[in-house]
Parts: structure tokens; sequence; C-alpha cells
């Protein structure tokens, strides 16, 4: 059967139709479009309207190549949107990296209590956190709170206009820091905590659930067939993961999920929430076949996109293949910083702030493209070296192998320099993971797979995959 994909992420979104016949599957991209936070004065939002545009046009493109079984969303994690009693979006939702929340994180841990947090959630502590955006909306905007009568995050807005159904996912539930990841509901106490009523969240609905089918209106305006709407782990990383070709045995495996964000993590069957977990900022998120994500987030490949962004403002319009020599011809510059810091979440430039850092700590300050980009991809390495390192102590286990997929995999240098950080072997690809993911959960939904494992199987008889091994 054929299935619509459609995977939108900070920088992009695209629709791509998933073939799956004789047990391998095949994936073709109709239609891609840019996405980015819009400015507008102080405050930062997603053109959500934008995106849906594109999402029917996405639809528009499928149909011409013949009619899809079946079609979810995935998107990142943490944004929502209230909807008032008529139904409507009550405003744009804001993006992330908004700097609304400065400062929310330390207030709402000093009234909460930040062991408590952990102990319902397993959550790291991120400022983007939708818990601290929920707290700073409802500081600023008591009344919109007051006017709204549903709470969606952003795959379920855009399945909710797509069939007219308003449900919450658990994936995309799960990384708001409000959830509870042993009873796997909303936590109203935490809800509460920041003045956000229970009654604006659904029932949570799990991957491969069938939401309904595709509004008549939809379906006209897109010029497309009836077809079912099935939630795929709608958090981009959940599809991701659960694309990951682990192979039966073997040992402990990694993961890291590689695009604007690396999530760097493994997969449990039982959330990890202790001391140490929390010591680490570990993060227990919701996947694919209720299981759990041991992870935490290392600000990714989004050093390297916003230095683009500000070289191609000054007209040097670099490639990333460009961008990955210039990297491999500074290899000996030998400064780093650590990827998480406050400091690159949404700096005016990137390279100030990383010069800044570098003469901070009193290391040799980059001046060429070549070596920012060799500092970000070496630090990122290291960071997911300590990543691992961590998780190893959490589940008592030596970690065997690191699968990486996303867009991330694509970058040699940085999965040489990982494999070199870390001392293990890097398996890469596929590089569309998170549309595999989508799709093959999708077509779990229908019955056409029968479980994960199944699903995982399906992936490595369907694509290639490189290996790195440690120098």
């Amino acid at each position: 059967m054929r299935y619509l994909a459609f995977d939108i992420g900070a920088e992009s979104g695209r629709a791509i139709i998933g073939d799956l016949r004789d047990g391998k599957l095949t994936l073709s991209e109709v239609h891609r479009f840019p996405n980015g936070g819009v400015r507008v004065k102080d405050s930062l939002y997603w053109d959500i309207l934008g995106l849906w545009r594109e999402m029917k046009n996405g639809m528009r493109a499928s149909a011409q190549s013949g009619d899809v079984a079946a079609m979810g969303v995935d998107t990142w994690g943490v944004d929502y949107a209230l909807i008032d009693q008529n139904g409507d979006l009550l405003a744009n939702p804001y993006c992330y990296r908004d700097a609304r929340t400065d400062g929310a994180l330390e207030r709402v841990c000093a009234k909460l209590g930040r062991e408590r947090i952990f102990e319902i959630t397993g959550i790291q502590f991120m400022p983007i956190n939708t818990l601290y955006q929920w707290a700073v909306e409802r500081e600023h905007n008591p009344g919109k709170v007051e006017l709204a009568r549903r709470c969606l995050m952003i795959p379920d807005l855009l399945h909710y206009w797509m069939t007219g159904v308003m449900a919450n996912e658990y994936t995309i539930a799960s990384t708001s820091q409000a959830f509870d990841a042993r009873a796997r509901k909303w936590s109203s106490e935490l809800l509460e905590g920041v003045g956000m009523p229970a009654s604006l969240f659904g029932d949570v609905l799990m991957p491969g659930t069938k939401l309904g089918h595709l509004l008549p209106g939809v379906r006209d305006e897109a010029g497309i067939s009836d077809a079912a709407v099935v939630l795929a782990g709608s958090h981009d990383t959940a599809s991701a993961v659960a694309a990951v070709p682990f192979a039966p045995g073997g040992g402990a495996r990694a993961y890291i999920s590689s695009g604007t964000w690396s999530l760097v993590g493994v997969e449990v069957d039982q959330p990890v929430i202790n001391a140490q977990a929390l010591a680490a900022n570990i993060t227990n998120e919701g996947g694919v076949d209720n299981k759990i994500r041991l992870l935490k987030n290392v600000m990714g490949l989004w050093l390297i996109q916003r230095c683009r962004a500000e070289w191609k403002a000054e007209g040097r319009d670099y490639s990333y293949d460009q961008i990955t020599q210039m990297a491999n011809d500074a290899s000996g510059f030998p400064s780093l910083i650590d990827p998480n810091d406050d400091a690159f979440l949404h700096p005016a430039d990137m390279r100030k702030a990383i010069a800044q850092k570098c003469q901070e700590t009193r290391q040799p300050v980059p001046s060429t493209p070549g070596e920012f980009a060799r500092l970000i991809y070496a630090s990122l390495a290291q960071a997911y070296r300590t990543v691992i390192e961590q998780i190893e102590g959490l589940i008592g286990q030596r970690i065997e192998a690191i699968h990486v997929v996303g867009g991330g995999s694509r970058s040699h240098i940085l999965n040489q320099l990982t494999a070199n950080a870390c001392q293990r072997p890097v398996i890469a690809g596929p590089v569309e993971g998170t549309a595999i993911g989508n799709v093959l959960t999708q077509a779990m939904g229908t019955g056409e797979i029968g479980s994960l494992a199944e699903l995982r199987e399906v992936v490595r008889r369907s694509f290639d995959i490189a290996r790195f091994e440690p120098k």
C-alpha cells in the first residue's frame, strides 16, 4: 500500500510517499517547503497557516501519482496551539526559540520543585519545554487561556484540521514536561501548577491509532481521494527512532536522530527516573509501540545552520558539502564548546556567540568558516560521547554501537568524529529516518505491519547504511 507522510521540521517540511510492497519500502518526495520562525515585533511565531497550505499542496501533488491508503504528520516537539469554543485557532503558535520563556524554568522550578517535576515526568529541563511556555502564557495572556477550550500540540492541530477530530498523541505529549511518564497520562498536578486547566487536554492516543478520515472539504480543495489519517510517532524523533535499523541481539545500541537537534539515547520499556538521571538531565520521552526513548537533547546542526545563514547574508552562499570540506581542511583547529550552552539557543549572531565562548574559556577563537565548522562538528561529537557515557551508567550496560539517522547521517565528517570521540562504530542511515518511521507506523495502524520488530526488518531490507569505525 501507499502512504503519505508529512515530515515537518524547524527548517523545512516535506510530503513523502511511501510505497510498501513485498516487504520493501520505497520513498518518493512529492513536495518540499521551507519553514522557520516569523518575527512580529519582539515575538517569534510559526507560520502555521502557511504550513497547512503547504500540506494541502503536498496532498495535491501526491494525488497525481495515485491514491494513498493513509497519511499522518510528525513535527518538532514542545510547541502548542489553543482552540476556542468554536473550534477555531485563538492565536498563532509561538516558536520555542522565542525569548518569552527566559527565566521561566527557574520560576516554575522554585514554585513546583525541580525534583517533583522530574519525579512525575522524567523529562530533561530545558527552557523551551511546554511547561514553561504555558507558565508564561498564563502570566502574560490569562484571558487567552480562559477563552481556550482545548490545547493541541502542533501535529495534533494539523491532524485536527485534516479530520475534525481533536486528540493528543502520546509521543508529542511526552515532550511537554507536563506528562506523567509512568501513568502515561497528563499530570493534573503540573498543569494546575502553571495555571493550565486539565480540561484543555484530551485522552492520549498511541502511534498507529486510526484517527479518522480526511474531511470532505479538505479532499475537495486538495483534489485527493478519501484516505485514513493514522497517527505516526507525531514527535519527529519518535518516528525517527522507530526507523532505526536495530538488529536482534548484538548488545545495547544507541541512536542519534541527527538534524537541527541531535537526540542521543537508547530505547527502553520503562522510564528511568532516579537521582542519577536527574543529575545528568536525561529525558524519558514516549516512543512507538509504547516504548520509552531514554535520551538527551544536544543542540545539533542548528549551530551550522545559523552560521551558514549568516555567511549567506554576507554573500558567501556555501553548500553543506563546501562547509564539510572547509572543516576537513581545518582539522588542526583545537577549540571546543558545549553545544547545549544557553548562549547558542537563540543568539543574534551565532559566530559572535561562539567566539565569545572561546574567549571566556581561553581557547583559540575561530576566524575562518572552516574553523567554525570544525569546532562545531568536533564539539557535537564530544557532547555525544558525554551523553553515551551517562546513559551507560543509567542502564548498566556498555553501548556497543551507535546508529545515526536523519539528515545528519549524511555528514561523513560528523560521523567519523563521533566514532573517534566515542570509540564505537557508527552506523549511519537511513537519511530519511523520520519519514520512514512515519510511513511504517501508519502501516502498523492499517495492519500491513504487525510489530515494531517487523517494521525495523523492513528498514534493513529497504535502505543502505554506512559504517564508520573509530580511529
